[in-house]
C-alpha cells in the first residue's frame, strides 16, 4: 500500500472536509482553488485561485512545470477570454503548458466566479 501525504499552506482556508492537496507515489492532486475574496470580478479571482496553486506546488516541492493538466470550472462561460488571458500570463513561461479542461458550472462554492483544479508529476518520484 503506498504512503500518501496532505498538503497545505499554513493558515488557508479550506470550504469543506478535504485535504487542500494529497500527493501519493509521485502525484500530486490539488483541489479546486477559489478566490472570492481576491476581488469581484474573474480577472482578480483567477489571479487569486493560481496563486493558492503556486503556493501549494510549492508546500509539495514543485512548480507550474509540473502542472500535468488543469480544469478551469466558470460560472459563467461569457467568462472564458478574460479568464484565459489570465491563465496564459501565468502559464506562459512552462517548457510545456500542461492539458486543460475549461467548462461552465451552474454555481461554485462561496459564490467563487473561477475554480482552478491541478494534477502535477513529482519527476523524482518516477
Amino acid at each position: 500500500m503506498g504512503h500518501k501525504e496532505r498538503i497545505e499552506v499554513p493558515g488557508s482556508e479550506v470550504f469543506g472536509p478535504y485535504s487542500p492537496g494529497v500527493k501519493s507515489h509521485g502525484i500530486v492532486w490539488l483541489a479546486g482553488q477559489i478566490a472570492p475574496d481576491a476581488g469581484d470580478d474573474v480577472e482578480s479571482q483567477t489571479a487569486g485561485a493560481l496563486a493558492k496553486v503556486d503556493a501549494l506546488l510549492e508546500a509539495a516541492g514543485l512548480s507550474r512545470d509540473d502542472i500535468c493538466f488543469a480544469q478551469v470550472l466558470l460560472d459563467d462561460i461569457g467568462d472564458f477570454q478574460a479568464m484565459n488571458e489570465v491563465y496564459a500570463d501565468w502559464i506562459g513561461e512552462t517548457e510545456i503548458p500542461p492539458a486543460r479542461a475549461a467548462f461552465a458550472v451552474a454555481a461554485l462554492p462561496a459564490g467563487a466566479k473561477v475554480e482552478v483544479v491541478v494534477q502535477a508529476i513529482d519527476a523524482d518520484c518516477e
